[in-house]
């Protein structure tokens, strides 16, 4: 049988749970046997996104890819010259495989953290050329650059919770970029920044890196956020990285924390002084422009990007001169 004939066919079992495993198995084999063909692969990308989020059977699913052998083959799509909508879908599917523990392993050893990283970096790159420049320009195939950050840092901020990850994504030197998110005007972006600075600042080398950085004042300012996640998040990470302060300075952060945060909410500063993350629904707005079919007359490089953006995104007035604030890429894996 077809590969779109077996996607298009549901297979019929008694169980629904069944179904619902033989299905993830398809579309991952859709994705290993269909190559740089976009018609089959988008709509197999687009469905395992669905499959593995928010349903009862999330996990099973998310095994299902493994157990398949479609990690390796899900990554290398973040690597071709594909349309933005099968690269956003590809980045959220790869965030809800790394929901699951068993997956950490494989999506490392399938180098999925420098090529998130290297998306990551070029979209930021794009975003503040065109916030410089002053230009705008219309959405490609749907997808805005801004969509690709937020994608790229949540999937980090997942892949940070295995601290073996945690520790390469620090020393691809991330701390820098991840610390000038937190300024973006788009608070989505702001929540997984704070978030994934939060995992990292487990680590006693990367919660010094991230104040050097100077993050306590755009931390203090996310206290107030609207969303409590991101607010959180932003304690969380100011209470790990005061933990080496003086005395004064520590009072001062926890008065802070205490009159914008926690004032009505003890149980929220129980939750920062643990260093728990507050796991908030990342939501799946990302599939609200994707559309299933697209022209493939309109050639896109996932690496050449020309979006404008409306956040506003500093410039990199953190650098000093020496070194890249942060990885560019040209010194990442191809």
């Amino acid at each position: 049988m077809e590969v779109m004939n077996l996607m298009e066919q549901p297979i019929k079992v008694t169980e629904w749970q069944q179904t619902y495993t033989y299905d993830s198995g398809i579309h991952s084999g859709a994705i290993l046997r269909a190559g740089d063909k976009d018609d089959i692969t988008e709509p197999a990308v687009c469905a395992l996104r669905h499959l593995t989020s928010r349903h009862p059977e999330a996990e099973m699913a998310q095994n299902s890819v493994r157990l398949n052998y479609g990690i390796p083959a899900i990554v290398k799509l973040l690597n071709q010259p594909n349309q933005w909508p099968l690269v956003k879908a590809t980045i959220g599917l790869i965030r809800n495989l790394a929901l699951c523990p068993a997956n950490h392993a494989p999506l490392q050893e399938a180098a999925v953290i420098p090529r998130l990283v290297q998306l990551l970096v070029k979209a930021h790159q794009d975003a503040q050329r065109h916030v410089a420049a002053g230009t705008q320009q219309p959405y490609t195939d749907g997808v805005r650059m801004e969509e690709i950050v937020e994608g790229c840092t949540g999937a980090l901020h997942i892949l940070a919770r295995d601290p073996m990850n945690r520790m390469e994504i620090f020393r691809l030197n991330t701390i820098p970029l991840f610390v000038q998110l937190l300024y973006s005007s788009v608070e989505n972006i702001q929540r997984v920044a704070a978030g994934v600075l939060c995992e990292l600042a487990q680590d006693k080398e990367a919660a010094d890196a991230i104040d050097a950085e100077g993050a306590s004042a755009p931390l203090m300012e996310l206290l107030h956020s609207r969303n409590e996640g991101t607010a959180t998040y932003a304690a969380a990470v100011l209470f790990r990285i005061s933990e080496d302060k003086n005395p004064d300075y520590r009072k001062r952060v926890s008065v802070e924390l205490t009159n914008s945060l926690f004032k009505h909410d003890p149980a929220a500063w129980e939750a920062a002084q643990s260093m728990i993350p507050i796991n908030e629904p990342y939501g799946d707005d990302m599939d609200a422009t994707y559309r299933p079919m697209y022209s493939s007359d309109v050639p896109l490089d996932p690496l050449e990007m020309h979006m404008d953006m409306d956040g506003d995104y500093p410039i990199d007035t953190y650098s000093d001169g020496l070194r890249p604030p942060y990885p560019t890429a040209d010194h990442m894996l191809a």
